[in-house]
């Protein structure tokens, strides 16, 4: 799937998602907490806290949200319409977006769900509540949905992010003014040297930062990040694959105004990544992956193809005692321990003349043996 594939998809996910959002959500009442009186403690400052840090009793009342756009309406002359598609491809289960909301626990981690080296998406809900400084009176509460999607490429040195605030919902006290309120994504990148191939850079795009109103977020929920690497062509026959190590990172902000920091928001998302120039002998000549996906070779005893091969590996795997060197507990990687590939050709070579070692110290000369 191309960005651009995505990109529409998610587009049209966005715009059904906050469709069904505000049908269940039209017509709720909003029962507020009351509003300061002339003899409470003054407000001289504010600041939005994660509401899971509060008692349940401090949340009393704020417990019923509406949609952004239903709470704007009411306060505002003229909404501005909001972008997006009428809906999605129906029954389309390749969506990234569908598959991620599927795997909830995961997605909603920092690293979010990685389903391949080539996709990743995070889809995680904030519930946070604007309270003063003294922390003793709630002014409101405010909940959203935090999406980032990755893309990855096989032949590009680039990584794409498609990130989003969507389905917000608020609940402010009435004298309190939501439409004031504003939330932030703050990316940034770093570069592992000591794991790079020499003088390693990485191009970040020109805005890395987005910090609005939430009407903003609301009438455009998404936006588009690209990160590259200079591709010097094939030096892989000099030893250097150009391989670039990096970590993409996103910080997130929640102010009114006079509102202290919110600092909850650091290291919300983190997605690592490699570009390399490998060359053939990897079986691509370039590309870009996020290096915490798993990758599973499956292989079925049951086919004449394979079934030698496949045999080989669930021994070496569970019976590791068939293999050779043998010794008690022995344990080989593959299972529980990733492998890695090695694309060095001379390295192979060695490994390779080890391997025949070996193998004539158990059965001799056997060739001409099909062994």
């Amino acid at each position: 799937m191309n960005i651009r594939t995505a990109l529409i998809r998610l587009a049209r996910g966005t715009a059904t998602t906050t469709a069904v959002l505000a049908l269940l959500t039209a017509g709720t009442t909003t029962v507020a907490q009351a509003a300061p009186t002339a003899n409470d403690p003054a407000v001289d400052g504010t600041v939005f806290v994660d509401a899971a840090s509060l008692p349940d009793d401090e949340l009393r009342g704020l417990d019923q949200p509406i949609p952004y756009a239903e709470y704007a309406g009411s306060h505002t002359p003229k909404t501005a319409a909001r972008q997006g598609s009428a809906g999605a491809e129906p029954g389309d289960e390749k969506d990234l977006r569908q598959q991620c909301a599927s795997h909830a626990a995961q997605a909603k981690a920092a690293t979010g769900w990685i389903k391949s080296r080539f996709e990743s998406c995070q889809k995680r809900p904030f519930d946070l509540v604007l309270r003063d400084v003294k922390g003793t009176t709630t002014l409101g509460r405010l909940w959203f949905d935090q999406w980032v999607l990755g893309f990855a490429y096989d032949g590009s040195r680039r990584v794409d992010y498609v990130a989003s605030i969507e389905n917000i919902r608020v609940q402010p006290i009435p004298t309190e003014d939501a439409t004031k309120w504003r939330l932030g994504q703050h990316f940034r990148h770093n570069i592992n040297a000591s794991k790079s191939d020499p003088d390693p850079k990485v191009t970040a795009p020109q805005t890395q930062e987005r910090d609005e109103l939430l009407g903003g977020w609301d009438r455009t929920p998404q936006w588009t990040l690209s990160y590259t690497s200079p591709d010097k062509g094939a030096l892989f026959d000099q030893g250097n694959q150009q391989r670039v190590f990096s970590t993409v990172s996103m910080d997130l902000s929640a102010s009114s105004p006079n509102a202290a920091p919110f600092t909850g928001g650091g290291n919300v998302y983190s997605s690592s990544v490699r570009y390399d120039y490998a060359g053939k002998i990897a079986g691509k000549h370039k590309g870009t992956v996020f290096t915490q996906a798993r990758v599973e070779l499956v292989m079925s005893q049951k086919d004449p193809a394979v079934n030698e091969s496949a045999l080989h590996i669930y021994d070496a795997l569970n019976r590791p005692e068939r293999t050779f060197p043998s010794w008690p507990g022995k344990s080989v990687p593959g299972a529980k321990e990733p492998l890695h590939r090695l694309v060095n050709k001379e390295k192979q070579k060695e490994n390779r003349k080890r391997s025949i070692k070996e193998c004539e110290k158990v059965w001799g000369d056997y060739s001409g043996t099909k062994l």
